[in-house]
């Protein structure tokens, strides 16, 4: 999950829109809050039948297949497998950290995606502890020479999931600083806000000319007790061995998922509903982000109960995001000719949705004002915040259409995040629905708006 949340903190304000009109048929989105089973349909078939799904290897692309075989089996067209190369990274089969002295005990790891292995006998030093990232970008040049890092943070929950944007760079950044800084091995406090002996993995990058180190991320309990440790070590030396074992396996084949509700009129660029496909080893991905694609997918299906669209209505389930948005790119390079009309991706979890922004807001009021009165009924409010999109919608970015973005709750997001706990059982199937419902209510509009979307140049 790498979503554009990084600046979050506007007001919000409300604008009028019309009251929600009564209907002579059903709508399909109020059905959707109320008895839509797609969504948990995919997300429970997903993870039961398939389960973890790194990118680039045999179980992400038994998850492509699953995923094909629901699309046709519920009537999508054009359902393809779009294969792009990748350069994969396993984890191995050993993770370990031991304290050695003064307080001898172990601590629960796993490693970071794309780092090294420690080799088998693992990495033995002094450990030097800095409580955020800035401290650590103020060391000294070598003052890490020969040691291990431990870098921490004190990210906390939020609605908005602003504080990954304030923690991330703790994974994102951190070891690349430290290997810069002389650190034989880093590790960090995990990027979650859960107190389990669960370890919240993730990517992490060097920059050009540092020799990548192995890097692993402790649970959120084992590193707050290196903390403790430091705070009564008395000025002794806290020694650690780190033992992580992860492969490069080299170039294999990942792929992008897509599948379309074809429209009346194909002179009118399509709705784009994305999502990833993939997940870290260690866990099912309910949440990251099977739980999305179902939504999507589940949109799509129920706004096609109003009558035949006039838009198509495309769902992309891009492969790789987890691993560097791999999938995002590769769509965007495949199909960079081909106009979208607008685009919006669900990659926050399940949680209700409680606020939508688009980057039309101002230049094209009457669609905005229409989309406000469609959402309202299930408790979204609109922001001024300006859209621009989640990870796997590069293709909006790169053309410069139009974006949407339907803001989840993320109060307990970082708690599942990348970790064994994103499970099926953590999803809320009344949160879930509450997502088809404003989904479908969002793309019932897109898909048979006749003019423009596109934002103001």
């Amino acid at each position: 999950m790498l979503k554009h949340i990084l600046s979050l903190s506007a007001a919000l304000v409300f604008v009028a829109a019309p009251a929600h009109a009564q209907q002579s048929a059903p709508n399909p989105a109020d059905q959707a809050r109320t008895s839509d089973t797609y969504a948990w349909d995919f997300v429970e078939g997903l993870t039961t039948e398939v389960g973890p799904r790194q990118a680039g290897t045999e179980a992400e692309k038994r998850g492509r297949e699953w995923a094909m075989a629901w699309l046709r089996e519920h009537g999508f067209q054009n359902v393809a497998d779009e294969p792009f190369q990748m350069r994969t990274w396993v984890p191995g089969d050993t993770h370990k950290a031991e304290i050695l002295a003064p307080f001898p005990q172990p601590l629960v790891v796993q490693p970071l995606g794309g780092t090294p292995s420690t080799g088998p006998d693992g990495i033995t030093g002094e450990v030097v502890y800095f409580p955020n990232i800035e401290a650590l970008r103020n060391a000294p040049e070598g003052s890490l020479t020969g040691k291990i890092a431990f870098i921490s943070h004190s990210m906390s929950p939020t609605q908005d999931g602003s504080q990954y944007g304030f923690a991330g760079p703790v994974r994102w950044v951190g070891a690349g600083i430290a290997a810069s800084k002389g650190a034989v091995a880093t590790v960090i406090k995990s990027v979650g806000t859960d107190r389990h002996r669960n370890p919240h993995t993730g990517g992490t990058s060097f920059p050009e000319g540092v020799t990548p180190t192995p890097v692993g991320a402790l649970s959120v309990p084992d590193a707050m007790n290196l903390e403790r440790m430091f705070a009564r070590a008395d000025g002794q030396p806290i020694r650690m061995k780190l033992t992580l074992t992860p492969r490069d396996l080299g170039m294999t084949t990942s792929g992008n998922v897509v599948g379309e509700i074809v429209g009346t009129d194909p002179s009118l660029p399509p709705v784009l509903l994305a999502c990833h496909i993939d997940s870290w080893w260690n866990s099912p991905g309910a949440f990251d982000d099977g739980a999305g694609c179902g939504i999507a997918a589940s949109a799509a299906l129920n706004a096609s109960r109003m009558g035949k669209p006039l838009r198509t209505i495309r769902v992309l389930m891009a492969g790789a995001e987890e691993v560097g948005l791999i999938g995002s790119e590769a769509y965007s390079a495949a199909h960079i000719d081909e106009p979208i009309g607008v685009a919006l991706e669900s990659d926050f979890g399940a949680d209700r949705i409680w606020r939508f922004e688009t980057n039309f807001t101002e230049s094209n009021p009457a669609l905005f004002a229409k989309l406000a009165s469609a959402v309202q009924p299930y408790g979204v409010a609109p922001s001024p915040i300006v859209a621009t999109g989640g990870a796997d919608i590069n293709i909006a970015r790169d053309q410069g259409t139009a974006i949407i973005d339907l803001q989840q709750d993320g109060t307990r997001y970082f708690d599942l995040h990348h970790t064994p706990d994103d499970t099926l059982d953590k999803i809320d199937p009344d949160q879930l629905r509450q997502n088809v419902a404003v989904w479908t209510a969002v793309v019932g509009v897109l898909a048979n708006e006749r003019g423009a979307i596109k934002p103001k140049d």
